[in-house]
């Protein structure tokens, strides 16, 4: 059996994961341990940073590895394997949050849950906290305290703040991250 070249330096990693691919399909066991361990860390890296649960990302990494071990025969290389391999990447997370939100649905409530609003919407009670806060935002410049309202409050993206006040996204998330500091020292 064909072992990977020994120009290994001069090829990328995709080029590299493409050779291994096709070698692995051939039965080089060496070549398959290799991609296996290769893509591991990738696909991982890759989907941490789109998971509100970083955990998720070991579960997904293992779902991703799995299907790559199932489905390797039908990778064809003369094609590029990464491509191959994030339709697969983006299949599983997408089947892992489908089930993991399907799960949830235990969790959901309706508004006429008296315990539900009872615990969750404003409670007189603490009509003071909100008057601080409320105190606290005034002392801020209009354009500054309507980033934040807008973002944290309104639930607006980003994206839909810079649109509506002509700044940039990263203006935008600066703004409302030095914002958020500056009420929690005003409110210390």
């Amino acid at each position: 059996m064909k072992s990977p070249s020994n120009n290994n330096a001069q090829k990328s990693q995709s080029d590299l994961w493409t050779e291994y691919a096709g070698l692995a399909q051939s039965g080089d066991k060496a070549a398959y341990n290799k991609l296996l361990r290769e893509i591991a860390p990738f696909i991982r890296n890759y989907i941490l940073k789109s998971l509100a649960n970083p955990d998720w990302a070991d579960d997904i990494t293992q779902e991703v590895l799995i299907s790559v071990h199932k489905s390797l025969n039908t990778y064809s290389p003369d094609r590029p394997f990464r491509p191959w391999l994030m339709a697969i990447i983006s299949f599983r997370r997408t089947d892992y949050l489908r089930k993991h939100y399907n799960a949830r649905e235990n969790k959901q409530t309706t508004l006429d849950d008296f315990d539900f609003q009872k615990s969750h919407v404003t409670n007189p009670d603490h009509a003071g906290e909100y008057k601080d806060i409320e105190a606290a935002l005034n002392t801020l410049p209009e354009n500054q305290r309507k980033v934040f309202e807008m973002i944290k409050i309104q639930g607006y993206t980003a994206k839909e703040v810079a649109n509506e006040m002509g700044m940039s996204v990263s203006a935008v998330k600066v703004s409302a991250h030095r914002t958020m500091h500056k009420l929690k020292e005003i409110l210390e």
